[in-house]
């Protein structure tokens, strides 16, 4: 056998001396470049800061789109080479007066005649924030793990069809029914959430794909349902007996203790509440979520560390699934009190916006839902008195999505430094010594 060549010390101390992946051209991508993270994940590892800035300059270019939209403004653009300020003051109060109207329908309306119906407007965002809340924690779950759960809307359809039935074809103790119709829900779209886990973990199959799919499935599956004599005994086709009263949340502010309140805050708000204590726990805290962030920073390094890729992609894919069918006993258990075609509305589809702007964080995802229920629960006031389209809303939202996937425009909008570039090293005596010679 020939004695294998080693180098001799000034090639060890050369070898030593260059960092792995960086020792010269042509041999593939450096070390740096193959740990370089993705797009997801330079997108949900964004600062606090830019999602605000993320939410201002999407309200001020709602507020142009506000102010282009009005007719006085429009009107006066006519003439505007002639007095440019009668336009600029005109889309100045369009855009003021939409704002100030949809503050009004969604915190607090000092117009209103009574205390109760100043601060009803905050409770009313509230219960609208209470399903983006759950589903968006679902999402939020998912991207830690570098899912890209698209089924929330299909997951929340499911949960409502079983918590709904749970809640109107049995008749159980007080605590006990409304108990039952919950966990009914959450297991309905853990089951629901946890197919496409089972796709992917087992068979590669896109989480991205699956999840579309399942929510056309789901969409034609509560049609289906409530066609059924049991789900729609007068066979309209639109909406199931109303859900027993022993199985909905009660009101946080019952009418005994507030009489003739109006609002419909419920329990449900608490839940919302939990969970966000919950999901924190659980991605912070314990073994489980160490594991689905360690997935989704790096899954081939979780592998060689022991962990089970496809085990965590399972759980995360059913607590996702759970926590978007504990999001819709806000609505058939709180809100709607029955199952009804339209029962998941955009909830789905908006949670994913509110997980973007929350950075997949709990409380980042709870405080992003309080803002979008607020959004909802505004733009119905603002609609009403300045006849500003509630699509404004829908816009702003994109908005908001387009400029959190995009942080140097927020950066370069607003001057912001860039913390990931390089600076130059300073060049010393000895470094243009080093170099000349």
């Amino acid at each position: 056998m020939t004695e294998e060549k080693r180098p001799d010390a000034g090639e060890e101390q050369s070898v030593a001396a260059t960092p792995p992946g960086e020792t010269g051209e042509g041999q593939g991508p450096t070390l740096r470049e193959q740990e370089r993270p993705s797009v997801l994940y330079q997108i949900m590892s964004g600062s606090a800061l830019m999602s605000v800035l993320a939410v201002v300059l999407a309200l001020l270019i709602g507020g142009l789109l506000i102010a282009f939209a009005n007719e006085d403004t429009r009107e006066a653009s006519t003439y505007f080479f002639a007095r440019p300020l009668d336009t600029l003051a005109a889309g100045w109060t369009a855009m003021t007066d939409a704002y100030v109207a949809m503050f009004r329908g969604s915190v607090f309306d000092w117009q209103a005649g009574s205390f109760a119906g100043m601060v009803k407007p905050l409770t009313e965002s509230m219960v609208f924030a209470v399903p983006l809340i759950l589903a968006g924690l679902g999402i939020a779950v998912g991207f830690r793990a570098g899912l890209f759960n698209i089924g929330a809307q299909g997951q929340i359809i499911v949960g409502a069809i079983v918590a709904a039935w749970l809640g109107f074809a049995f008749d159980l103790p007080v605590v006990i029914h409304l108990l039952v119709a919950i966990l009914g829900g959450l297991i309905g779209g853990a089951v629901w959430g946890g197919i496409p886990g089972v796709l992917k973990a087992r068979f590669g199959a896109n989480e991205v794909i699956v999840t579309i799919m399942l929510n056309y499935i789901a969409v034609y599956l509560i049609s289906y349902m409530l066609k059924l004599p049991s789900f729609n005994p007068g066979r309209t086709g639109q909406r199931s007996p109303a859900v027993s009263p022993d199985a909905t949340y009660p009101l946080l502010v019952p009418q005994w203790l507030w009489p003739d309140n109006g609002f419909r805050l419920h329990w449900g708000f608490v839940v919302a509440i939990l969970a966000t204590v919950f999901v924190w726990w659980l991605m912070e805290r314990s073994t489980v979520g160490f594991q689905i962030r360690a997935v989704g920073a790096n899954p081939a390094a979780a592998r060689t560390a022991g962990m089970s890729v496809g085990r965590i992609t399972v759980i995360t894919m059913v607590v996702a699934g759970a926590l978007a069918g504990l999001a819709a006993t806000g609505q058939v258990l709180g809100t709607e009190r029955s199952l009804t075609a339209g029962v998941a509305a955009s909830f789905g589809f908006d949670a994913i916006t509110v997980a973007l702007l929350g950075r997949s964080r709990p409380w980042g995802t709870f405080f992003a839902g309080l803002l979008f229920g607020a959004l909802k629960a505004g733009g119905f006031l603002m609609q009403s008195l300045t006849a500003t389209p509630i699509d404004i809303v829908l816009v702003v939202q994109s908005l908001i999505v387009l400029f959190i996937a995009a942080p140097p425009l927020v950066r370069t909008v607003f001057r912001l430094p860039d913390p990931d570039r390089r600076r130059r090293p300073r060049r010393t005596a000895s470094t243009t010594q080093e170099a000349t010679a």
